[in-house]
């Protein structure tokens, strides 16, 4: 199957829920919403023909520009990226999903964008996901033991975003 006419599947069944796809880059790419996640991610692990059975690993990326310059001339909006690698070890196969969130959900700071944990399709997103939220503040609702995996528990902040301020000290101790 080419990859035109498996875009022209996913696009037959989730209809707008694919809202970008780049098949011309080093690892293609699809994007989804992200309430097109979960019925996505289960379709191209269950189809006999697809069988993305792993999930390599999910990242964050912050699309934030804190200079206001260069922030005018950075040819994007605010907001953080999900990043998915799955391979099809049956097919040897790889694609990649992206799921587009808002830096901070309602445009309040300090509420975290959420996108649904897939921990139930893909055992591994587990930590993944506990590591994404971590580190760039996303909330992965319904993950069964969504807390810092890298960070103390009272951390305060997400030390990727690229506002993040880094504390002078941390329970009396100075860090800089």
């Amino acid at each position: 199957m080419s990859g035109h006419e498996f875009v022209d599947r996913l696009k037959k069944q989730f209809g707008d829920a694919i809202t970008t796809v780049n098949l011309e880059a080093i690892d293609p790419w699809i994007e989804v919403k992200p309430e097109g996640l979960l019925a996505l991610c289960r379709y191209l692990r269950d189809e006999p023909d697809l069988r993305f059975n792993m999930l390599n690993c999910i990242s964050g990326v912050d699309y934030f520009e804190p200079d206001e310059k260069k922030a005018a001339k950075a040819g994007f909006e605010p907001h953080i990226e999900v990043v998915y690698h799955l391979s099809s070890i049956v097919h040897k196969t790889t694609l990649v999903l992206k799921v587009m969130l808002p830096r901070w959900k309602d445009d309040q700071p300090g509420n975290l964008p959420e996108v649904p944990s897939v921990s139930s399709i893909w055992s591994t997103a587990d930590w993944h996901e506990r590591e994404t939220f971590d580190l760039m503040g996303v909330h992965f609702s319904d993950h069964p033991d969504l807390r810092r995996i890298l960070c103390p528990e009272d951390w305060v902040g997400h030390a990727l975003r690229k506002d993040y301020e880094m504390p002078l000290e941390y329970h009396g101790i100075r860090g800089r």
